[in-house]
């Protein structure tokens, strides 16, 4: 499967592609079509490069900018170019993926990652994630913020932290009434 990158995204314009990227793992999203069903693809798919990068790390894609193809090295040095901590986000998401969790952007949740054990449009996002760095504060008005809007929603908030290159620690927030 082929992906062109296109400023910071990647585009499948491949249809058949765009339904077996989506349909195997609910990668990116095709353009136009708000709440997709696999069987009603028939548009490209546009992938965040977070979600490029571990797709190319994979060999599920292959990426090129300009008819020239994107290794995984360039691909890493323009995630680290448009993601502020990304080695540290990166490694969250793939420790996700590789457990078989589908991870989006949490933007909507005001946070790093929405997570869903089967699928949007299958289950609701359990979890919410923040990627937290070892060394910086957590504010107690932060976490009350994050457990409001967790909690609102009906998802659980998690502190991801990682913890040397391969490692991550979490930290889930859990909110009852006393």
């Amino acid at each position: 499967m082929k992906g062109e990158l296109i400023e910071n995204r990647v585009i499948v314009w491949n249809i058949e592609d765009s339904r077996k990227l989506f349909g195997g793992g609910y990668y990116g999203k095709p353009i136009g079509i708000p709440k997709p069903k696999i069987e009603e693809i028939d548009a490209p798919l546009v992938l965040d490069l977070i979600e490029s990068l571990y797709l190319l790390e994979n060999k599920k894609i292959s990426i090129s900018k300009s008819k020239h193809k994107v290794t995984v090295e360039q691909m890493i040095d323009i995630c680290k170019n448009e993601h502020h901590d990304f080695d540290k986000k990166y490694l969250v998401y793939k420790n996700f993926r590789d457990k078989g969790y589908i991870i989006n952007p949490g933007i909507k949740f005001g946070c790093d990652f929405a997570v869903y054990e089967k699928g949007p449009g299958i289950d609701h996002a359990p979890f919410l994630i923040q990627v937290y760095n070892r060394s910086e504060p957590i504010t107690s008005t932060g976490i009350v913020l994050a457990g409001r809007l967790a909690t609102s929603v009906k998802k659980q908030f998690i502190l991801a932290i990682p913890k040397g290159k391969d490692n991550v620690d979490f930290l889930a927030l859990d909110w009852w009434k006393a």
